[in-house]
């Protein structure tokens, strides 16, 4: 149902590559990050089963007669699949009936567990994964260098602009969430809180109807905020609420509770990569601890923008996430994986691009220019330590992705250099 007010998201082309594949696609992601707004915009009816019109009545037709809330034009949108586990059976019952592609879209928030879904739906009903708003889609990158091409060692120099500390710190508070655009940022800095408001006091429980400790829940938010985009275990986050919040929580709990937290995709951990070095060094298999987006993060640390200016250290963190989430939503636009590097030789790459050809590319992530040279020296010496061992998979591209640069370009020492607010898809 186009909609002339909709803001082009960089999943669009997926949405519709998909559409043209498979007799069904599933959208998940975080609440509120506009997965109902694009796949309205793809879709050509629809049904809402978070409407609470006549007492619910769409959840209660569907939970009755699950084939009745299917009839309509196709796509047909299906938001919240989740409320009623059963469609997902009755929706690959109607792909396999029908034998047509593009016959629905549904939308999710949560994962459910398995109780009531007798069939993956594999080859029938295939998932893509939404974010909040990369800087591209809310406006605020000019999209003058672009992710693939410069994976492909592409990169013609342009000047893209001064940008302040300020303005990036409000990027990151606000976060990528399409209902704070052109809001102020102490106005935008209340929507993740009340995210996190509604999903810990609603969405845990309605998940599958066990009752959970959400004060502890909140504990190991806390934790997850002061160690984000870091590699810290389970055993450092239980330590870390034991010293900063003198609460106790047991190992198996933080467990579960990072689970929920990925199911209801609050979180988005980063993988580690090994891709194809055959080094001889030892690759760490820890993930990077990653929220769904900086703002939850800002949000849970009480931040403000004067804070975050006397807390350098911090803004370097939240800085990093910002840029992977975007990193990640533009690397799986064109069929690429973001991964970190790190090996137990204290080598590191802040993010890690492994192309759908099996090459991969190296950043760094830096705030200032001023630590653009040591990023680099950085990058090259994890080539030449690679390249040393003489068995291959060295990084076809080295690049410092940074915030406060006015250019992007190529170094005399060939890695490339590219400010967060001129990058592309």
């Amino acid at each position: 149902m186009k909609n002339s007010k909709y803001r082009p998201r960089v999943i669009d082309s997926q949405i519709e590559e998909y559409l043209s594949t498979f007799g069904a696609v599933c959208i998940e992601g975080p609440k509120w990050c506009g997965k109902t707004w694009s796949s309205a915009y793809h879709s050509k009816s629809e049904i809402m089963f978070g409407d609470p019109s006549g007492n619910f009545q769409n959840r209660k037709l569907a939970e009755l007669q699950p084939s009745l809330v299917l009839e309509g034009e196709t796509p047909r949108l299906i938001d919240e699949w989740q409320e009623v586990p059963q469609l997902w059976d009755a929706v690959r019952y109607q792909v396999d009936q029908r034998t047509a592609k593009g016959q629905f879209i549904l939308t999710g928030s949560a994962t459910p567990n398995h109780k009531g879904i007798l069939h993956s739906g594999a080859g029938r009903i295939a998932k893509l994964r939404m974010r909040p708003m990369s800087l591209y889609e809310s406006g605020d990158s000019s999209g003058k260098v672009s992710l693939k091409a410069l994976c492909e060692g592409e990169l013609t120099p342009v000047m893209t602009g001064e940008i302040d500390i300020k303005e990036l710190i409000d990027l990151i508070i606000r976060g990528g969430w399409p209902a704070n655009l052109g809001l102020p940022v102490k106005q935008a800095a209340l929507l993740p809180k009340e995210y996190l408001d509604a999903v810990l006091d609603d969405d845990v429980y309605r998940m599958d109807g066990v009752k959970r400790d959400t004060s502890k829940m909140r504990l190991l938010l806390r934790s997850l905020a002061r160690n984000e985009s870091t590699t810290v275990t389970n055993k450092t986050l239980r330590s870390d609420i034991k010293a900063v919040d003198d609460e106790d929580v047991d190992r198996d709990t933080v467990a579960a509770y990072l689970n929920i937290f990925k199911r209801l995709f609050i979180t988005d951990n980063q993988p580690p990569f090994a891709g194809k070095i055959r080094s001889s060094a030892l690759i760490k298999q820890a993930e990077k601890r990653h929220f769904a987006d900086p703002s939850l993060a800002c949000a849970l640390l009480k931040a403000t923008p004067e804070g975050l200016l006397d807390d350098l250290e911090t803004l370097g963190f939240l800085f990093e996430s910002l840029c992977e989430r975007d990193l990640k939503i533009y690397a799986e636009s064109f069929g690429a994986t973001l991964y970190h590097y790190q090996d137990y030789a204290g080598r590191e790459a802040d993010a890690v691009i492994e192309l759908p050809n099996g090459k991969w590319c190296a950043f760094e992530i830096k705030l200032g220019a001023n630590q653009i040279d040591a990023a680099a020296e950085n990058l090259i010496s994890i080539r030449d330590e690679i390249a040393g061992d003489n068995k291959g998979g060295k990084p076809a591209v080295l690049c410092v992705l940074c915030g406060m640069s006015n250019a992007a370009y190529c170094r005399e020492d060939g890695v490339l250099v590219v400010p967060i607010t001129a990058l592309k898809a």
